[in-house]
């Protein structure tokens, strides 16, 4: 689904990432992996279109993606939870899920009710405002308005971080239901080690802004995966 080709990446003077290549697959979750500082976030950032990348060519189920802005890509396919989640505090849970709408046709603006399915506790808090949420409530809204957009990519960028450990079970088990779906690709990055093993399905693993291991869950040891993300 997603395949990216001698990436780079600059702010301002500095380079922060260099000729990142890797396959994210349709059915698949890709977990990017690495220590603070290694360029997780800005790798997301670049997919999405939120700070453009340098170089590099960048393609979706197949098509050539320029350098294109992030409300651009959104509506090609790549939807995109942000560290921090970026949730609309003064709107509602529905308007917050309903900002999603600017992707897609009007005859598609509506919840589907898979959503409310994924997430319970959305249903039960629709009218009450996003600021109000605790932090594992507003991830699983962040990731609700992400699937609202029906990506053919979702970006997860550290889902787990400052969540409860029961939210953060939750949240694996929507992963994995939208893996088994099969209809989009998955990005995860997330420092959480084990949270991450569970899922992937592929390691690309960063270090230095610079790709130094990407394999498959069978070809790669645990072993091998902790020591490229161990200081």
């Amino acid at each position: 689904m997603l395949s990216v080709k001698n990436l780079n990446l600059h702010y301002g003077h500095s380079q922060i990432l260099y000729d990142i290549s890797f396959e994210a697959a349709q059915g698949a979750v890709t977990c990017v992996m690495g220590t603070n500082g290694v360029g997780k976030t800005s790798l997301m950032k670049a997919i999405s279109g939120t700070h453009p990348r340098t170089d590099g060519e960048m393609m979706l189920g197949g098509e050539a993606l320029g350098v294109l802005p992030s409300h651009a890509l959104a509506r090609l396919g790549v939807g995109y939870v942000p560290q921090g989640r970026d949730v609309f505090p003064l709107l509602t849970v529905q308007e917050n899920l309903e900002t999603g709408y600017s992707c897609l046709p009007k005859e598609e603006h509506f919840i589907p009710d898979d959503i409310f399915e994924l997430f319970p506790v959305l249903d039960e808090m629709r009218g009450r405002r996003g600021g109000d949420l605790s932090g594992g409530q507003q991830q699983q809204l962040a990731i609700a308005r992400a699937l609202i957009t029906k990506p053919k990519l979702l970006l997860l960028d550290e889902p787990t971080e400052g969540i409860q450990p029961n939210i953060i079970q939750q949240i694996g088990r929507v992963i994995s239901l939208l893996r088994d779906r099969g209809d989009m690709a998955i990005v995860l990055v997330e420092q959480y080690f084990d949270f991450a093993y569970e899922l992937a399905d592929r390691f690309v693993v960063l270090r230095g802004g610079s790709k130094i291991l990407e394999a498959s869950r069978g070809d790669v040891s645990r072993d091998e995966i902790l020591a490229g993300v161990t200081v």
